[in-house]
């Protein structure tokens, strides 16, 4: 009984963090003419077409692939420099490392707003303004800083010796990384890995800035413009149906990799 109101405040945090999600998906199955008539009420039928709609009219399909390749490419970038940044800093114990650190955990608090307009003008002078490889490169630079502090502290968790032991018997610094370092390092290399990889595919305010062909907007940026473009004659079941697919990969592999986020995170702040 004494954790009773504990038990009722979560329940009812529960209750309001799940509606939504839950709306948002029954809506994806509505008519347009359900929608307007009582947009709380459940749909009479499943409609699918919302969803057929979605990736053949809306062109959901392409930005969703837009998404993904942006998305895998500055996972693979940013995981690998900040990977390697952060086993340097947490093994050497040099002072301009420690000042490198510091660095990066400054940058962690810069807001988006700020890197709008430098890093316009720099994507126009390198020539990839309104190029998903422009976009992969900003993601990738954007998320180091983090990355970088969290894994850090990670792998200043692992102790030494398994270096040592490896140089014994030969293993190269390279070999020992992504060889020894990197499968220890495993449950905080997936918490970094998850974390950005919902920043990168929610982004919305760089993609916005950057990208200007249609054809190359990825899903968030997609989705803004047809409610944009169809206004009062918005297909609600296919905006919703869209909606949906923009959450579901995020929640699927939050799901299935929770006990590694949550170890990976607990390990990291109290090294960090």
């Amino acid at each position: 009984m004494a954790n009773l109101p504990a038990r009722i405040v979560l329940l009812a945090y529960s209750v309001i963090v799940l509606y939504p999600l839950f709306w948002t998906v029954t809506a994806s199955f509505k008519t347009t003419t359900e929608f307007y008539k009582n947009p709380w009420a459940l749909p009479k039928a499943l409609h699918w077409g919302n969803y057929i709609n979605a990736f053949n009219k809306a062109n959901i399909g392409a930005y969703f692939l837009n998404s993904v390749f942006v998305t895998a490419a500055a996972l693979a970038i940013s995981t690998t420099l900040a990977f390697m940044a952060a086993y340097v800093i947490a093994r050497y114990d040099f002072p301009v490392f420690q000042w490198i650190r510091k660095l990066y955990m400054v940058a962690l608090f810069f807001p988006v707003a700020f890197k709008i307009v430098p890093l316009f003008l720099l994507l126009n002078q390198i020539h990839l303004l309104d190029s998903l490889w422009g976009l992969v490169i900003v993601y990738a630079a954007s998320s180091i800083p983090f990355t970088v502090f969290l894994m850090t502290g990670f792998l200043g968790s692992i102790s030494k010796e398994y270096e040592e032991a490896a140089m014994m018997d030969g293993c190269s610094r390279f070999g020992i990384l992504f060889r020894i370092i990197a499968p220890m390092a495993r449950a905080g290399l997936v918490t970094v890995i998850v974390f950005n990889f919902m920043s990168y595919w929610n982004e919305y305010i760089m993609a916005l800035s950057f990208i200007s062909t249609e054809s190359k907007r990825t899903l968030t940026l997609g989705l803004a413009y047809l409610m944009e473009v169809q206004r009062y004659a918005t297909d609600w079941g296919a905006l919703f149906a869209g909606l949906v697919i923009v959450m579901v990969p995020t929640m699927v592999l939050y799901a299935l990799l929770q006990k590694q986020i949550t170890s990976g995170l607990n390990v990291g702040g109290l090294k960090g």
